[in-house]
């Protein structure tokens, strides 16, 4: 099913039922996240679209990045100079999620599209106010040279009919003061991490049409140039040391095979890189490396996961979906996958091999109402990968072994009843401090690891 037949039997569904008793308008792409319950289903399930494109989607899921040097043994948590345990509860600030950066932290809630926080001290230094309403998925993305970037809604007018114009718009702050400098308005409500991001020299956005990356520039927001593809084509988006890559196939049911371009990110003139067998579906990314598994069909436990460096190098191995997965996330030179049965994995994307396997440590959410367990966070220093549960649960796992040399809770209050599309759980890391996030509720504190 292509994007458009897609969007036709939405708009067909919507026309036949009433949401918040307002009937839903047919142009889906205008209008389906007018309201606050349509935005949260538009941000979470827009996503899902976009993976569903690409057959192995619904396999294994996005992850992250970060470095890690599993070869070293565990050491104990150092704090951060000037850091103390600390606690947060500002309503309406966190619940969209937070981004650690230096000292600060920069989150989005229900009433501030961007807030920051000392890392040190949880106090709050500045907020930026949601123009209407400020529900989600999304959080600021990156921050770089004093700016922060996240998104906020277009605007904050009714049509006539009391419904909700929407829309999103990309928005770049000064992380000195919050103030706006510039914002750019987007084509859809997407906010996913492939939305928007940096480059060298610039912002690449999908603006100002779906199937279009614009670079902009960090300190105007004025479109320096932009990239086009063909109608019945989906790109995904990634960056390897400052330089955006596109991997791009047919919006076709039926697989295919998979081109890479490198962008030049001064003037946009596309290079195709190579041809990959196959709908290739973007992992990740590892250092200079993207990291792409594919499957003969949608529902294959047996998988080919290959990485592909900045200069074209690829290196293939087979990997085998063990049990059905929560979370999968690059983590340096790893992919740690979590199956909804609470057993973590390490692969090796250098090697192939699995190196362990073993208990989470931690309780796994409801999977009728949750979209899968938080991503880890690593400490490279120690050596350890730490999981949050939706409880407050904590876990420390060795790196090498898969061993358990932590385990510890954070009190961020209960999750609100029923699907977690707005606010999900998270764990980041502010050196070796954790800072665990759920709904406004945050916690800071440091584990205690045995020697």
């Amino acid at each position: 099913m292509t994007t458009e037949q897609v969007e036709k039997k939405v708009r067909e569904t919507l026309r036949s039922v009433a949401l918040d008793r307002v009937r839903a308008p047919g142009d889906l792409a205008e209008k389906v996240v007018r309201r606050r319950s349509r935005r949260r289903f538009s941000q979470a399930a827009g996503a899902a679209v976009a993976v569903a494109a690409i057959s192995v989607g619904a396999v294994l899921g996005f992850g992250g990045g970060g470095a890690a040097e599993h070869d070293r043994p565990v050491r104990p948590a150092v704090s951060p100079e000037g850091w103390k345990p600390w606690q947060s509860d500002i309503q309406g600030a966190g619940e969209r999620g937070c981004l650690v950066e230096g000292s600060a932290l920069y989150c989005s809630g229900s009433k501030y599209d961007a807030a920051k926080f000392d890392a040190n001290t949880g106090e709050r230094l500045w907020t930026v106010k949601v123009n209407r309403e400020g529900d989600g998925i999304d959080h600021p993305f990156a921050v770089r040279d004093g700016v922060v970037y996240a998104y906020r809604n277009h605007t904050a007018d009714k049509e006539p009919n009391g419904d909700y114009i929407g829309g999103t718009d990309l928005m770049a702050v000064d992380a000195d003061n919050g103030e706006v400098l510039w914002t750019a308005e987007m084509p859809q409500d997407d906010r996913t991490d492939q939305a928007a991001m940096l480059i060298d020299g610039a912002v690449l956005a999908n603006t100002p049409s779906l199937r279009t990356m614009s670079a902009l520039d960090p300190l105007t927001g004025e479109e320096k140039w932009r990239h086009t593809w063909d109608k019945g084509i989906v790109c995904q988006r990634a960056v390897l040391s400052g330089v955006p890559y596109l991997l791009c196939g047919q919006d076709t049911e039926e697989p295919g095979d998979t081109d890479v371009f490198r962008l030049d990110p001064a003037t946009g003139s596309a290079e195709k890189v190579m041809t990959m067998p196959g709908r290739q579906q973007l992992v990740g990314t590892s250092g200079d490396r993207m990291v792409l598994i594919a499957a003969k069909n949608v529902g294959d436990k047996d998988l080919r996961l290959t990485t592909v460096s900045g200069s074209g190098k690829q290196t293939s191995h087979s990997y085998r979906i063990e049990g059905e997965p929560a979370n999968s996330d690059i983590v340096g030179d790893l992919l740690i996958s979590v199956s909804w049965q609470g057993k973590v994995s390490a692969y090796s994307l250098t090697s192939g091999k699995t190196l362990w396997t073993g208990p989470v440590g931690v309780r796994m959410p409801d999977k009728e109402t949750s979209t899968g367990l938080a991503a880890p966070v690593v400490s490279a220093s120690q050596g350890v990968v730490y999981f949050v549960g939706p409880t407050g649960d904590l876990s420390g796992l060795d790196l090498r072994t898969g061993e358990q040399v932590w385990r510890g809770h954070a009190d961020t209050g209960k999750q609100k009843p029923g699907p977690s599309f707005g606010n999900p759980p998270q764990l980041l890391l502010y050196e070796d401090a954790l800072i665990a996030r759920n709904g406004s509720g945050i916690v800071s504190l440091l584990p205690q690891i045995r020697d």
